[in-house]
Parts: C-alpha cells; sequence; structure tokens
C-alpha cells in the first residue's frame, strides 16, 4: 500500500497544481494525502490510512462522504436529463430546488420575501452575481454614481476579482490589489476584539455605529454590503453577535442600499440555524448560496433575490437584462443533488439533531479552551474554534516562523485526523453524521497536538 501511495503522489506531482498550495511545500513541508475514497466522516487513502474530515472537506460535506440518497438522486438524474443550458431552457430539478430554498429562506416582518432565483456554479460565482446585480440595479434607475461596496475587515468571499474586491484578507488580495474594484471597509463586529470586560453584543453595537459613520460619509456612492452572518469563515472563524446584523439591516434600509448575506458556508446547520440570517431576524436582499447546498457532491450556486430587484431588470433594452451566465448553470444533476440535500434535512430532523451535536462539542471543547495557549475558544451551532497564542495572550500570537498551524496539521494528520487550521487556529466543522467515539478522538487528538506543537513554539 506504501508504494501505491508514492507511485500516486508521483504522478499527482507531475501534472496538478493544487489550489490555496505553495506547490513546493509538496511533498515536504506539507503532505500530501492519497485519498481513494469517503465513507461517512472518514477519508480513506491509498496508503491503507483512515483520516477523520473535522473541516467537511472545505466545509461543503454535510452528512458524511458517499451518502447513498444524495448519490443515488444523481445516479436517477444522470438517466434523465445530464444538462441543458438554462438560457431560454428549463428542467424541472431547477424549478423545484428554486421553489423550496425560496421557501425556505430568511423572512422578515414588513418586508416581502425573497421571490426569485438565479444559479451560479460555485460560491466565488454566486457573490460575482449578487454583486453584479446589486450594482447593474441602479445603474438601470440612472443613479451610475452607487458603483461602491462595503464590506467587514478581515472578511473573505472568494477569489474570482469581484470577489476579492470585497475581500479584506492581506495573503489572498494583496499581490491582485491593482485589479480589484474600489470598497470600503468598516470594522469587523468580531467579538475576539472586544475590550476587557466589554460583551459580545455591545462590541458588536459599538462596530455598527463605525459602519453607520461610514454610509454617512459616502451618500449616493454605495450600492450594497455584503457579509458572512455571525460568523467570518476564512477570517479565522471568528464570530459576532446577532445584533450586529439586525442593526446593518436598519442602516442598508435608511441609506437605500442593498444587503448581501453570504451564506456559502455559514448556510444550511452550520451555525445552528438553517441559515445564519435567522438568528439576527433578517432578511437580506440577496443570498449567496453554495457549499452545502449540495451536500458536498457537487458545485452549485444559488443566489436569492426579491421581486423588487428582479423587477428592476424587466426592460425592452438587452443592455438592462441581466446577461450574466455561466455554461452549466442550474446544472440538473447538481440540481438533484441539491433536492437531495433538502430531502435529507426534512426526513432526518438535521437541526435538531445538530443542537445535541454541538452540545457536545462544547462539552468536549471545555479542556482544551482551558489550555495556557489557547486564546479563545469559540463556538456556533457546529462550527468550535480554538485560537492560539503564547500563554493565552491575545496581545502575544506565536511567531508566523514558528508556523504552528502547520505544525498542528502535521500532527493531528499523524493521529488520523484532518484539521486544516487558518494560521493559528483550529477548528472542528465536521459532517453531521459524527458520532460520540469520533467527537472523542477529535477533541483528544486536539488537546495532543496543541500540547505538543505548543510545547516548543
Amino acid at each position: 500500500m506504501l508504494a501505491e501511495a508514492e507511485q500516486w503522489r508521483s504522478r499527482d506531482l507531475r501534472v496538478l497544481w493544487h489550489p490555496c498550495t505553495q506547490m513546493r511545500e509538496h511533498p515536504g513541508t506539507l503532505p500530501l494525502l492519497p485519498i481513494a475514497r469517503g465513507e461517512g466522516v472518514w477519508l480513506h487513502g491509498h496508503d491503507g490510512r483512515r483520516y477523520l474530515d473535522a473541516v467537511s472537506s472545505w466545509w461543503v460535506n454535510l452528512f458524511g462522504h458517499a451518502e447513498p440518497r444524495i448519490g443515488a438522486a444523481i445516479a436517477h438524474q444522470a438517466g434523465q436529463l445530464e444538462h441543458v443550458m438554462l438560457a431560454g431552457f428549463g428542467h424541472e430539478p431547477a424549478i423545484t430546488l428554486a421553489e423550496r430554498l425560496l421557501a425556505l429562506a430568511p423572512r422578515q416582518a414588513g418586508r416581502e420575501p425573497l421571490g426569485k432565483v438565479f444559479f451560479a456554479d460555485n460560491g466565488s460565482a454566486g457573490v460575482e452575481v449578487a454583486l453584479k446585480m446589486a450594482f447593474h440595479y441602479f445603474r438601470n434607475r440612472g443613479e451610475d454614481n452607487r458603483r461602491k461596496f462595503v464590506a467587514l475587515e478581515n472578511g473573505y468571499h472568494g477569489e474570482t476579482i469581484g470577489a476579492l474586491a470585497v475581500g479584506d484578507i492581506p495573503l489572498y488580495r494583496r499581490v491582485y490589489a491593482p485589479l480589484l474594484a474600489e470598497a470600503l471597509f468598516t470594522p469587523s463586529p468580531d467579538a475576539y476584539l472586544a475590550e476587557p470586560g466589554e460583551s459580545a453584543e455591545d462590541y458588536a453595537l459599538r462596530a455598527a455605529d463605525r459602519l453607520a459613520d461610514l454610509l454617512d460619509r459616502h451618500p449616493g456612492e454605495i450600492c450594497a454590503m455584503i457579509i458572512e452572518p455571525r460568523l467570518q469563515c476564512a477570517g479565522s472563524m471568528r464570530m459576532h453577535h446577532p445584533a450586529y446584523l439586525k442593526r446593518v439591516r436598519e442602516l442598508c434600509d435608511a441609506h437605500g442600499i442593498f444587503l448581501i448575506a453570504d451564506e456559502i458556508a455559514t448556510g444550511f446547520g452550520r451555525t445552528g440555524t438553517l441559515f445564519a440570517c435567522e438568528q439576527s431576524g433578517v432578511m437580506p436582499d440577496l443570498m449567496c448560496l453554495s457549499k452545502g447546498l449540495t451536500g458536498g457532491f457537487l458545485p452549485l450556486a444559488a443566489v436569492l433575490t426579491t421581486q423588487a430587484l428582479y423587477d428592476g431588470f424587466l426592460d425592452e433594452s438587452r443592455e438592462r437584462a441581466f446577461l450574466h451566465s455561466h455554461s452549466y448553470t442550474g446544472n440538473p444533476l447538481a440540481c438533484a443533488a441539491a433536492n437531495a440535500t433538502l430531502d435529507i434535512f426534512e426526513q432526518d430532523q438535521v437541526l435538531e439533531r445538530n443542537q445535541r451535536t454541538a452540545a457536545r462539542m462544547a462539552e468536549l471543547a471545555a479542556p482544551i479552551a482551558g489550555h495556557r495557549h489557547v486564546a479563545d475558544s469559540r463556538q456556533a451551532g457546529m462550527v468550535l474554534a480554538f485560537e492560539l497564542t503564547r500563554d493565552g495572550d491575545k496581545r502575544t500570537p506565536f511567531p508566523a516562523a514558528a508556523r504552528v498551524g502547520l505544525h498542528a496539521y502535521r500532527a493531528a494528520l499523524q493521529r488520523g485526523v484532518v484539521l486544516r487550521p487558518l494560521g493559528d487556529v483550529l477548528y472542528w466543522m465536521p459532517p453531521y453524521c459524527i458520532d460520540d467515539a469520533q467527537l472523542q478522538l477529535l477533541a483528544e487528538t486536539t488537546l495532543a497536538v496543541i500540547e505538543e506543537v505548543t510545547a516548543c513554539a
């Protein structure tokens, strides 16, 4: 098996350029795992080892690898219709999925519910769609000066040019800055940044006051604000109080701008409710969905928006139409996977089960939170993160050269667990099917690797 794994690695490195990777780190610094198949929470390697997928394969997998009901739905659809372009054509899986998503979408008293769905291929593409819709809507109204977007500091919304423009993580943004449209960044409501003795809610509302000041300084220039509700995922899993989004909704209304909720990673039960917006009692004007939408089987994104925004594109002129397109928009196989995913939510009482799992995660995390090098332990539903710093001091991170997170990743792999860190933040975002024995393995491994890598950092 080891010989087979080495042959696999050699073939891989001859031809593949991997995402989010400095390829010089393969194969020495960063292990390249030869995965043959998946089953439940486990990834099985060509080397005969198995690895607990504690990060749901970049947050897409909901119910475990090779979930048979989703696989069967895709197989059935493949025998009926594999694809047809969605420009001028329609098909049952896309219509049914759109109907179901709109029925499940967040609602808010006094607002017309979300009424239209535009499909795209992946999360970044969905964000591109939402940004273009917001800008184009105001352009159609003759408000050409509304061409700026507001986003959170330390936010992330994808890697395509438009999505990157509203991201604020230097590692991803800095080199491409000359290519990016202008965006305005407002302080994050991240509870980790609160002053000693200041509650998460108080800090969130203080950050909202800063947003209000920014909006006041740019009247008539902004078309939308984009935000990941409740949780900045790629921004080190930083979390904020739901009061912030409620205030953002009020400010967007007061200034006549759209609110875009990026629920690509936070949606479909990850933060405790089906959509994170629900925790604030807020409905956005545009909502971007992807990742868990298909249960982790196929790429698909959906942008939900209001009838009023949709109506702003209806005209005799094609230039006033929304001509954005992808060849695989609304692919029937992906829509079938998404419909099967929604079926599982209905059949298995997923959210109720997740509440019990999240409570158990909190119990198992308590001893880790007390480790002297853990500055913060935070949780939002099925997401739990540990911030590692020297002696648990927020003001004293480990030196970047120490690469504490990387060493933790390697140490966890040796114990059969995938803990892919964000800098020096270790996090749990497992598939929802994880059982108690697997959670205990995850907790024991996390504590062990923290002890190991911080002992000599």
